[in-house]
Protein backbone atom coordinates (compact mmCIF):
# COMPACT_ATOMS: atom_id res chain seq x y z
CA UNK A 1 0.00 0.00 0.00
CA UNK A 2 2.76 2.63 0.99
CA UNK A 3 4.50 1.53 -2.24
CA UNK A 4 1.72 2.48 -4.63
CA UNK A 5 1.42 5.95 -2.25
CA UNK A 6 5.16 6.69 -3.10
CA UNK A 7 4.33 5.52 -6.96
CA UNK A 8 1.09 7.77 -7.04
CA UNK A 9 3.63 10.51 -5.32
CA UNK A 10 5.80 10.08 -7.94
CA UNK A 11 3.81 10.61 -10.89
CA UNK A 12 0.84 13.00 -10.03
CA UNK A 13 1.17 16.11 -7.84
CA UNK A 14 0.01 18.90 -6.32
CA UNK A 15 1.23 22.42 -6.84
CA UNK A 16 -1.03 24.08 -4.05
CA UNK A 17 1.38 26.80 -3.08
CA UNK A 18 0.46 29.09 -6.46
CA UNK A 19 -1.79 31.40 -6.47
CA UNK A 20 -4.43 29.49 -8.41
CA UNK A 21 -4.57 26.63 -6.02
CA UNK A 22 -8.47 26.24 -4.60
CA UNK A 23 -7.31 25.80 -1.44
CA UNK A 24 -4.26 28.42 -1.43
CA UNK A 25 -6.20 30.41 2.00
CA UNK A 26 -8.25 27.67 3.57
CA UNK A 27 -7.81 24.18 4.57
CA UNK A 28 -10.49 22.24 1.99
CA UNK A 29 -8.60 19.28 2.01
CA UNK A 30 -7.35 18.40 5.69
CA UNK A 31 -4.87 15.01 5.82
CA UNK A 32 -2.40 14.66 3.14
CA UNK A 33 -2.89 15.42 -0.53
CA UNK A 34 -1.75 15.61 -3.64
CA UNK A 35 -3.13 17.09 -6.96
CA UNK A 36 -4.22 14.35 -9.70
CA UNK A 37 -3.60 14.44 -13.18
CA UNK A 38 -7.38 15.25 -13.67
CA UNK A 39 -6.69 18.48 -11.48
CA UNK A 40 -8.61 16.80 -8.74
CA UNK A 41 -7.55 16.93 -4.76
CA UNK A 42 -6.83 13.64 -3.99
CA UNK A 43 -6.51 12.77 -0.27
CA UNK A 44 -4.53 9.87 0.60
CA UNK A 45 -4.03 9.94 4.41
CA UNK A 46 -7.26 11.97 6.19
CA UNK A 47 -6.08 14.07 8.94
CA UNK A 48 -8.37 11.81 11.22
CA UNK A 49 -5.81 9.17 11.00
CA UNK A 50 -2.60 11.53 11.59
CA UNK A 51 -1.56 13.20 14.51
CA UNK A 52 0.65 16.45 14.91
CA UNK A 53 2.72 16.83 17.51
CA UNK A 54 3.90 20.43 17.76
CA UNK A 55 7.59 20.75 19.95
CA UNK A 56 7.94 23.78 21.06
CA UNK A 57 10.61 23.37 23.47
CA UNK A 58 12.69 20.40 21.20
CA UNK A 59 16.12 20.58 21.94
CA UNK A 60 16.52 21.14 18.37
CA UNK A 61 14.08 24.46 18.74
CA UNK A 62 10.51 24.45 17.73
CA UNK A 63 9.89 21.65 15.56
CA UNK A 64 6.75 19.81 14.07
CA UNK A 65 5.95 16.33 13.50
CA UNK A 66 3.26 14.10 11.85
CA UNK A 67 2.40 10.77 12.07
CA UNK A 68 -0.39 8.30 10.73
CA UNK A 69 -1.58 7.43 14.05
CA UNK A 70 -2.36 3.29 13.03
CA UNK A 71 1.26 2.50 11.60
CA UNK A 72 3.34 5.99 13.44
CA UNK A 73 6.86 3.68 12.66
CA UNK A 74 6.27 3.97 8.92
CA UNK A 75 4.67 6.76 8.18
CA UNK A 76 5.86 10.04 9.51
CA UNK A 77 7.44 13.26 8.51
CA UNK A 78 9.30 15.88 10.97
CA UNK A 79 10.52 19.57 9.96
CA UNK A 80 12.04 22.46 12.45
CA UNK A 81 10.12 24.36 9.57
CA UNK A 82 7.37 26.15 11.86
CA UNK A 83 6.80 30.10 11.13
CA UNK A 84 4.39 30.87 7.89
CA UNK A 85 6.26 31.93 5.04
CA UNK A 86 9.45 29.78 6.00
CA UNK A 87 11.24 27.10 3.58
CA UNK A 88 13.43 24.42 5.10
CA UNK A 89 13.86 21.25 4.78
CA UNK A 90 12.09 17.92 6.65
CA UNK A 91 12.11 14.29 6.60
CA UNK A 92 9.66 11.92 5.24
CA UNK A 93 9.22 8.01 6.28
CA UNK A 94 7.11 6.23 3.88
CA UNK A 95 7.27 2.08 5.07
CA UNK A 96 10.32 2.47 6.69
CA UNK A 97 12.41 4.54 3.91
CA UNK A 98 13.20 7.88 4.63
CA UNK A 99 13.44 10.66 2.13
CA UNK A 100 14.74 14.37 2.58
CA UNK A 101 12.21 16.86 1.20
CA UNK A 102 11.96 20.70 1.20
CA UNK A 103 9.17 21.86 2.66
CA UNK A 104 7.44 25.70 3.02
CA UNK A 105 4.97 26.49 5.88
CA UNK A 106 2.25 27.77 4.40
CA UNK A 107 0.31 27.76 7.44
CA UNK A 108 1.26 28.22 10.97
CA UNK A 109 -0.40 27.34 14.86
CA UNK A 110 1.26 27.43 17.75
CA UNK A 111 -1.77 25.90 20.18
CA UNK A 112 -4.13 22.71 20.43
CA UNK A 113 -6.29 22.52 17.52
CA UNK A 114 -4.73 24.93 14.99
CA UNK A 115 -3.77 24.34 11.81
CA UNK A 116 0.11 23.96 10.05
CA UNK A 117 -0.23 23.53 6.41
CA UNK A 118 3.26 22.40 4.38
CA UNK A 119 4.03 21.96 1.01
CA UNK A 120 6.13 19.20 0.18
CA UNK A 121 8.58 18.41 -2.09
CA UNK A 122 11.54 15.82 -3.02
CA UNK A 123 12.26 12.84 -5.26
CA UNK A 124 10.16 13.63 -7.84
CA UNK A 125 6.90 14.46 -5.59
CA UNK A 126 4.74 17.14 -4.16
CA UNK A 127 2.53 16.84 -2.14
CA UNK A 128 0.75 18.92 1.09
CA UNK A 129 0.28 18.29 5.01
CA UNK A 130 -2.85 20.24 6.57
CA UNK A 131 -3.31 19.32 9.64
CA UNK A 132 -4.47 20.17 13.48
CA UNK A 133 -1.93 20.29 16.32
CA UNK A 134 -2.77 17.24 18.42
CA UNK A 135 -0.21 17.26 21.19
CA UNK A 136 1.86 20.55 21.99
CA UNK A 137 4.87 20.08 24.16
Amino acid sequence: MLCLLVLTLVFFNCDNDDDNADNQDDCNFAGFTFLDASDNTQTLIAESDLTTDFYYTSSNGPEVEIYKSSDPGNFWFVTLVVTDGETGGGQLSVDGTIYNVNVTCQRAGNAIGEEFRYDITGSGLEAEYCVVIDLYH
